[in-house]
Parts: C-alpha cells; sequence; structure tokens
C-alpha cells in the first residue's frame, strides 16, 4: 500500500494538469511516427532542416524591406545554385581524391608496420614483432570488414538512382514549400491542439528558437572548421586536403567521438606522405590546434544556449537519439537534450499550481 500511495502522489504532482496529458500524448506520437515512418520520411525530415537552415536568410531578407513571397523565392534560388555547385565542382573533386586515396591505402600500411617494427626494436620489453603481426593482421581483417561494409551501404542506398532522384525531387519541393506556407503549417499544428496551451506553447517556442539556433550554427561551424582545415592543410602541402576538409568539418556532428574519429584518415594521409618524420607532426599539431579552438572558442560562441549541458548529458543524448534514429538522432542530440531539461523545467507541478491558487490577488 505504501508504494502504492508514493506512485499517487507523485502521478498527483507531476501529471495532475491537464496540459501535461496533452504533452506526453504528443511526444509519444511524434516518437512513434518517427520509428515508424521515419525512413520514409527522411526527404521531407531532410527538407525540413534545410527550411530551419534558411529561414535565418528569409527573416534578414525582410529586414531589409523584402516582401516575404520574393524572400522566400531569392533564398530558394540560393539554396538551389548552391547545391547545384557543389554537386558540379565540389563532388567530382571528393571523389577524385577519395579513389587516389584508396589507391594508396597499402602504402599506408606498410608505413605503419615499419613504425611499428622501429618501435619494437627500441623498446622490445613493452611491445615484441609477434604482438604487432598479431596487431596488424587484426587490423587488416577490420579494415576489410569496414571497407565491405562501406560499399555494400553506398552502391545499396547513397548511389541508388531511385533513391538519388527522390532526394533530388522531393528535398528542394519539402524546402521550397517549408519556407514559403510556414506561417499555413504552423496554425495548421495549432489548431489540432487545445486553445488554452501555455505550456505547450511554451516548449514549442523553445523547441522552434533550440532548433533554429542549433542548425544554423551547426551549419556555420561546419562550414568554418572545414574551410580552416582545408586552407591549413594546403599551406602544409599535404594532400588530399579538400578531402580531409569535409571529413574534418563534418566530423563536428557528433560531439566529441567525431574529433578522434576524423583524426584517423589525417594521420594516414600524413604517414603516407611525409612518414615518422617532423612535417607530420607540425600536420598533426595544426590539426589538433584546430580541434582545440573549435572546441574551446567556437562551440561557445555559436552555442551559447546549450553549452550548460554537462559532457556525459551529451554523450548519453548522442547515444540514445543516434541509436534511435541513426544520423539525425546524432545531428539533433543536443538540441533534443536541451529540449527535454525545458520541459523539465516548465512541467506544472501540483505544488507549483497550489501555490499559485493561494498566491493573494493585487488590486
Amino acid at each position: 500500500m505504501k508504494f502504492l500511495n508514493v506512485i499517487s502522489e507523485w502521478a498527483n504532482e507531476y501529471f495532475s494538469n491537464e496540459e501535461a496529458i496533452y504533452l506526453i500524448v504528443l511526444i509519444v506520437a511524434t516518437l512513434v511516427a518517427f520509428a515508424w515512418l521515419g525512413g520514409y520520411l527522411a526527404p521531407v525530415l531532410t527538407g525540413l532542416v534545410f527550411a530551419f537552415l534558411l529561414q535565418g536568410l528569409v527573416k534578414w531578407l525582410e529586414r531589409l524591406k523584402m516582401p516575404r513571397a520574393g524572400a522566400v523565392y531569392l533564398t530558394f534560388l540560393l539554396f538551389l545554385g548552391v547545391i547545384l555547385a557543389f554537386f558540379l565542382l565540389v563532388v567530382p573533386l571528393l571523389w577524385q581524391q577519395m579513389q587516389g586515396l584508396v589507391g594508396l591505402l597499402p602504402t599506408g600500411f606498410e608505413r605503419l608496420q615499419e613504425g611499428l617494427a622501429q618501435l619494437a626494436e627500441r623498446y622490445p620489453q613493452y611491445v615484441t614483432q609477434d604482438q604487432i603481426s598479431e596487431w596488424l593482421d587484426q587490423g587488416a581483417r577490420e579494415l576489410g570488414n569496414l571497407s565491405a561494409t562501406v560499399l555494400e551501404t553506398a552502391f545499396s542506398q547513397v548511389f541508388s538512382l531511385l533513391g538519388l532522384l527522390i532526394y533530388l525531387v522531393l528535398v528542394p519541393i519539402s524546402v521550397f514549400f517549408f519556407l514559403k506556407d510556414k506561417d499555413q503549417l504552423l496554425e495548421f499544428f495549432a489548431s489540432l491542439l487545445p486553445r488554452d496551451r501555455p505550456l505547450l506553447d511554451s516548449v514549442g517556442a523553445e523547441m522552434n528558437e533550440q532548433l533554429g539556433n542549433y542548425v544554423r550554427g551547426k551549419a556555420i561551424e561546419i562550414l568554418i572548421v572545414g574551410a580552416t582545415t582545408f586552407v591549413t592543410f594546403t599551406i602544409l602541402g599535404l594532400n588530399y586536403a579538400a578531402l580531409l576538409g569535409v571529413v574534418v568539418g563534418l566530423s563536428v556532428l557528433i560531439p566529441f567521438v567525431g574529433a578522434a574519429v576524423a583524426t584517423l584518415p589525417v594521420f594516414i594521409v600524413g604517414v603516407i606522405q611525409f612518414g615518422w618524420s617532423w612535417d607530420l607532426g607540425v600536420v598533426m599539431i595544426a590539426y589538433a590546434i584546430i580541434q582545440f579552438l573549435d572546441g574551446n572558442v567556437l562551440v561557445p560562441l555559436l552555442f551559447s544556449e546549450v553549452v550548460d549541458l554537462h559532457p556525459i548529458t551529451i554523450i548519453v543524448a548522442v547515444l540514445a537519439f543516434g541509436g534511435l534514429w541513426g544520423v539525425w538522432g546524432v545531428f539533433f542530440a543536443i538540441p533534443l537534450a536541451t529540449l527535454i531539461k525545458a520541459i523539465y523545467k516548465a512541467w506544472p507541478r501540483q505544488a507549483d499550481v497550489s501555490a499559485a491558487d493561494k498566491a493573494p490577488e493585487v488590486a
């Protein structure tokens, strides 16, 4: 009985407000919809992400006294131009550099074997030739399995002609209508909710602001980190600077883990080109400086409202949402964690309601 009383008191404390029930139903329905239809809705969700990104440009043009229709059309045309330039100019260069790098992987493997052999000769008390051979054999097997998985995924998804055509058609259409009919769409979804909904309005406004700021901030971070990496590696004379710039730029999508994963291709290219020399050390030092400035200068400037999340909270959010929704879950892990925190703070409690009812009215 005591256990049931505790459960009853807890339910009365947090779920006595009718609006809290609506919020719970809405959250559960959204989670079920994404879990069930997320794969099918991927082009529309991609368009929604781009719409969040471009909304800032639309608002900026409106502040310049441009009519909203004109701002939407101009923004959409710029979006199409950037996408077209990316596929015509950037993608062929990246594909060419990727093919060249794949062809040099055996050379990199030999350089790594030579370096480990020298390490075994200098410090035989810590590592032996047998251990090195075992590590290299295991690494080769893992690399072969990874390569097979990547190729299978690439040909089955990325290079699927039908899938590519669906994205090329539906993503721009979704972007255009999300920008053009934003107010009508919001009014339609609002009509499905109760009229008196201060909690839902508060959470909705918080979600819209958090997602919009995060998408735009993350896009700026990717561009700055990627461009800085490309320029730095080009100055240092490192091969495949464009490909590595894209890899390092996209690595910021995954907090903490992305930077560590991106270190491997940078190190492999450096070893292939420079060997175990001071030039390799300069490249890695430059890469470490870029990562330091990103984590300690750029991220606090772009995400001042979400950096107060504890690192453990961010890691748990990345793992949890990434496990649920894959790449999109990883991308939105931080704003979703911030949103959960905002919901917890705004959640109506029986004690708060009672205190508000007992508060004397001011004449």
